[in-house]
């Protein structure tokens, strides 16, 4: 004979009830009977009928079939039996109100955690960026104490379960139906405390290390870029891996080369002889010097391009290129030769002042890469 009583009864709704009609009595009754809340003897079984109930008036399909066969249609279609019903079903529910389910929690503070990343930072000068490099850097991390191989207490000695939380890891205070969780200030979260605290780590169970590390840097890096080092963070937790370490990047200026992405300009200057006769002259590269055909007649601000002279590409083959804009100089200094000369061949140009058209932006991007 069947002695369950009717699940709307239990939960004290009507059969046209809502789901959030179903929640809000379910969460009263179970604050009500929860054996954690309520000592009385019959709490716990009545604890387990609230669930029960719940468990059903909460699945739609569940509440279908209970409510065109009572209790029989709940026996076959995979329902199964409720009579072995317990508190697990709705730990995660009740974890914020009922200090019943630490054990899960402490459970989980103490699973295997991730160790934190580190950031550092790293300057490096402009060749070093260009060719790639191997450096030496210092960081300090945290490690697992080598005194007590990360338990905490001192050799020979156990944390024992934190009495102002009881092991939870946190404190918690009722304010009529709602209940604030705060970290436990004694044993901050962790649940232990220890009676004779490690002497080297102080009860932390990592102790900070300074540590060199050698990195390598790939060709073609640049300010801002970001090197990531597996596992060169912070130790992690209850054997966890430990973090990762990424060094950021800060490229030194050159004395005289410039940098756009792959690209490498420099300003040189000739003299009006060279500019009107033309000349062959040396111009300095990432990779040494380089000659370099000034044609006749070259005005200032005219640049040239030489080709795979630039920044080596990121992880892959190939270079970028060099640009190389001359200015013409003036001088400001002749002897009585030179004054003499310039005045010959002033004679010879004539005084004529020529009003310049003006240049459209295609000109000025054809003039720039030496089209």
């Amino acid at each position: 004979m069947n002695t369950r009583r009717d699940y709307y009864e239990v939960l004290g709704v009507s059969r046209a009830a809502t789901q959030d009609d179903i929640k809000k009595a379910f969460r009263r009754l179970a604050r009500q009977y929860h054996p954690d809340v309520n000592k009385s003897p019959d709490a716990e079984a009545k604890f387990k009928e609230v669930n029960e109930a719940y468990e059903v008036l909460s699945d739609a399909q569940k509440r279908s079939a209970y409510d065109r066969f009572g209790h029989a249609g709940l026996q076959g279609g995979g329902f199964g039996d409720f009579s072995g019903f317990g508190f697990g079903a709705f730990d995660d529910l009740f974890e914020s109100f009922f200090t019943g389910f630490g054990a899960r929690r402490t459970t989980a503070r103490r699973a295997p955690r991730r160790g934190e990343d580190i950031l550092t930072r790293l300057t490096i000068d402009f060749e070093e960026a260009v060719f790639g490099c191997e450096k030496e850097i210092k960081v300090s991390r945290y490690e697992t104490c080598p005194h007590c191989s990360g338990s905490g207490s001192a050799p020979g000695t156990q944390p024992v379960r934190c009495p102002q939380c009881n092991g939870m890891g946190e404190v918690r205070r009722s304010a009529g139906f709602f209940t604030q969780i705060t970290t436990c200030p004694r044993c901050g979260g962790e649940g232990e405390v220890f009676s004779s605290p490690c002497s080297q780590c102080k009860g932390n169970k990592r102790v900070e290390v300074s540590r060199k590390l050698l990195i390598t840097i790939d060709s073609g890096v640049d300010t801002g870029m970001r090197l990531q080092m597996s596992g060169g963070g912070h130790e992690g937790a209850y054997g966890g891996p430990p973090g990762n370490l990424y060094v950021s990047l800060t490229v030194e200026r050159h004395p005289y080369f410039r940098r756009q992405e792959n690209d490498i300009f420099l300003d040189v200057t000739i003299n009006f002889a060279q500019a009107a006769l033309g000349d062959e002259v040396e111009v300095p590269t990432l990779s040494g010097e380089e000659k370099l055909v000034i044609p006749p007649g070259t005005q200032t601000g005219k640049t040239f391009r030489l080709r795979g002279k630039g920044v080596p590409y990121l992880r892959r083959n190939g270079r970028g290129d060099q640009l190389v804009t001359v200015q013409v100089v003036t001088p400001t200094s002749l002897d009585d030769h030179q004054k003499r000369l310039f005045q010959e061949l002033a004679e010879t140009l004539g005084k004529e002042v020529i009003p310049q058209k003006e240049r459209g932006i295609f000109d000025k991007v054809k003039d720039a890469f030496g089209a």
